[in-house]
């Protein structure tokens, strides 16, 4: 159900007096190059069969260009400059894609002007500098990228991050979270203000029940009765996804028994008499999470908030744990404990990293008694299976995973809401993973540049003790994305309010 598209208008500009031949050459470069960056993510929509040249320096084409690209339903525009370009139908083009994210840039002249020899350069940096003028006099939002070679890592890096930008404002706006369950008691901290989230996001909480989902899986282990009236309240489609739905748990429960070294429950109460089945027992657990999956796919849902432990830590022996991270893994991220911010950071996350690995919800929980800049990022057991660190030993105790993270780079970030502002902050930071004590549950070691900014950062700011990971560098296109959705983007490596 996942969209992992973007589809990506571009529009080149030229000025109407400068050379064609240059300008077309210019374009055939740039286009080359951004079409073999993560072809299979972005789809290009191109405006070569309405604008002769494929390049814009009237109104007319601009008005052609704008009507093809609305039709295509773009998420982004990128505007490369081909020469000085035309501020008019440059800017005309930007108005109209208001709100998406845009990308203004052109390629770095390899030479001054040398009129004496009957030659005009391209002038591409002066012409931006005038165009972003008029751009930004009628509200646009822009993103930029320095004036560098076509070719250079610096333009790959900056387009790069512009998708991921992109990806993250097409996969917040609009977007249908989950809420499986009320919050658990104790947790004021997860109060989500679920009208302001429409009004300023178009993000639409949908209701579901655990009942909801804890029927589905009991129908998911049951014997199939083929000979069952069907239920006229229910869509038809819904058939077909129970059948499928068997399928995958007993796919699942395969790859669960290949996974673990050991496998354990324990009962939450007095033990049923003979004793837990081990198996029945992991086979609920596969199976809540193939009705999890069906529910979000039931109700058009690409996240979610869980009550988990509250709510399904004695459903016939199996907590939902494990479940939560292998469908992030499947690219349905889903927070514990009714956090609707922390799966709306984990939606961001999932995006910045253009869908390649799946990010985590962690507990913001001690400092590391080796390493002062050092925090634990843990949880009882839903952290990615697909995450794990190759010489981690796994086990499943109660559904809970136990094993600790990979080696490698973190990106960390938390959308927070101030009730008294009415303003959306969103906390991003990078670290790297380092060595730590053993634990229990699913944990990494995060080491940073300075822990205690951080956690003054986190302690000042409207956030909770949950914090969103993903493997990679991703500071930048966080930063560009909160500019975007109009949020206060707290930097983890500038200075906050000071602690005492």
């Amino acid at each position: 159900m996942l969209n992992k598209t973007i589809v990506l208008g571009v529009t080149p500009v030229k000025r109407a007096f400068l050379s064609l031949d240059v300008a077309k050459a210019e374009k055939e470069k740039i286009m080359e190059v951004i079409r073999g960056i993560y072809p299979g993510v972005v789809k290009i929509v191109d405006i070569d069969d309405v604008v002769p040249d494929g390049i814009v320096f009237t109104a007319d084409a601009a008005a052609k260009s704008i009507d093809k690209l609305k039709a295509a339903g773009i998420n982004a525009l990128f505007i490369p400059f081909c020469d000085f370009g035309e501020e008019g139908p440059a800017a005309m083009i930007a108005e109209a894609f208001k709100g998406l994210p845009i990308l203004i840039w052109g390629p770095r002249d390899e030479k001054p002007n040398r009129e004496d020899r009957g030659y005009r350069g391209r002038d591409t940096q002066c012409g931006i500098f005038a165009a972003t003028k008029v751009i930004a006099r009628k509200g646009v939002t822009y993103s930029y990228i320095f004036n560098v070679a076509t070719e250079s890592p610096e333009f790959k890096t900056g387009y790069t991050n512009f998708l991921r930008t992109a990806a993250i404002v097409k996969d917040l706006r609009g977007a249908r979270i989950a809420q499986i369950g009320s919050r658990p008691v104790g947790f004021e901290s997860v109060i989500a203000n679920e009208g302001d989230l429409v009004n300023k996001f178009g993000i639409t909480i949908v209701p579901i029940s655990p009942s909801a989902v804890s029927d589905m899986a009991d129908r998911l282990v049951a014997p199939s009765d083929t000979n069952a009236p069907p239920n006229p309240f229910e869509p038809p489609f819904v058939k077909q996804m129970v059948e499928d739905g068997r399928k995958e748990v007993d796919h699942y429960f395969g790859e669960m028994k290949k996974r673990y070294a050991s496998i354990e429950f324990i009962p939450f109460g007095p033990p049923p008499p003979g004793g837990i089945n081990s198996d029945e027992s992991l086979k609920r657990v596969c199976a809540l999470k193939a009705a999890l999956k069906i529910q979000l796919e039931m109700n058009k849902c690409s996240a979610a908030a869980f009550e988990c432990w509250s709510a399904f830590s004695a459903w016939r022996g199996a907590t939902p744990c494990i479940s939560l991270g292998d469908l992030s893994s499947e690219g349905y991220p889903l927070s514990c404990e009714t956090d609707v911010y922390g799966a709306l950071s984990m939606v961001i996350l999932r995006a910045v990293n253009l869908y390649e690995e799946a990010a985590f919800l962690a507990d913001l929980t001690i400092r590391n008694p080796r390493n002062d800049n050092s925090e634990l990022l843990w949880h009882c057991g839903p952290f990615p299976y697909s995450l794990k660190h190759p010489k981690s030993s796994a086990a499943l105790r109660n559904a809970q995973g136990q094993f600790y993270l990979k080696d490698g780079d973190l990106t960390l970030c938390k959308l927070g809401y101030d009730e008294n502002t009415g303003k959306y902050w969103l906390f991003g930071g990078e670290g790297k993973t380092c060595s730590g004590p053993e634990s229990s549950g699913t944990y990494v070691w995060l080491e940073v540049d300075n822990w205690k900014r951080w956690e003054e950062k986190l302690v000042f700011g409207p956030y909770i003790h949950h914090i969103g990971g993903v493997y990679g560098h991703y500071l930048g296109a966080l930063r560009e994305a909160a500019r975007y959705m109009d949020m206060v983007f707290d930097n983890a490596h500038e200075q906050g309010i000071y602690s005492l």
